[in-house]
């Protein structure tokens, strides 16, 4: 029971929210009430919080918990990998926009000082931004996302609707066949779908683990996207659906 309750802890961590069903997914064996009783102890200790047919996680609902923090130190050696390739498609003299993540902000860190024009709504990518001389960053200010430190909501949607870049590097919680590209928030989804509308490329970076998972919020279908670069552990059947729909693996 420890055990399966501390898996139900990582999984909300980890998507932020979840709905019941996902849960019955996950544990196929367990009883609805069995699940039911987990989410009910593990709320009580304050691990998870209830909500009306699921459950989410303590950090994004009242932002107590760095859970930005937490996803950059999983999987680091294919975010490495994910970031190095990515900064090589950056070309000077173009613009481009850098979304919120773990990943993008590996990309940041490792990105070199060229001559080119960034917006972000990310805190921690400009934090890696502002060592740059030569690139020139804008930041895209709205309500503070304390679940992945970045401004999000109308207001930064009304500022990125007036802007078109050359490049978008864009950030997913998950993918999975019929659902796409998904994330944990509806507002960063809203925020992400407008950042697509607006670039010329659209780059997702994803790590092979993000691969046949949800999240609750749909961002775009891979026919959307230009690029996608990743670790190169992508399943088959993944890859004859990017050659499908066209998109650039890297």
């Amino acid at each position: 029971m420890d055990e399966r309750r501390e898996n139900i802890v990582k999984f909300v961590n980890d998507e932020g929210n979840v709905a019941f069903s996902q849960l019955k997914k996950l544990f196929p064996n367990v009883s609805d009430m069995t699940l039911r009783t987990d989410l009910k102890a593990l709320d009580e200790a304050h691990r998870i919080v209830r909500v009306h047919g699921g459950a989410r996680s303590v950090g994004y609902v009242v932002g107590t918990d760095d859970l930005l923090d937490s996803r950059s130190v999983r999987n680091v050696d294919a975010k490495l990998s994910i970031a190095q390739k990515a900064a090589e498609l950056l070309r000077p003299d173009t613009t481009a926009f850098f979304d919120s993540g773990s990943t993008t902000t590996m990309l940041a860190h490792y990105m070199p000082d060229i001559h080119m024009l960034l917006f972000t709504n990310s805190i921690t990518v400009l934090g890696e931004l502002a060592r740059l001389g030569q690139t020139e960053t804008i930041i895209i200010g709205g309500k503070l996302n304390r679940f992945s430190l970045c401004a999000n909501g109308s207001r930064a949607i009304q500022a990125i609707r007036q802007l078109a870049f050359d490049q978008l590097f864009l950030g997913v919680t998950s993918y999975q066949t019929g659902m796409g590209f998904t994330c944990g928030s509806d507002e960063e989804a809203a925020l992400k779908r407008t950042c697509i509308e607006q670039a010329e490329q659209t780059i997702v970076l994803m790590d092979s683990s993000k691969v046949g998972h949800r999240s609750t919020f749909s961002i775009c279908n891979l026919d959307q996207v230009d690029i996608l670069v990743s670790d190169g552990n992508l399943p088959g059947d993944f890859l004859d659906a990017c050659m499908f729909a066209d998109v650039k693996v890297i």
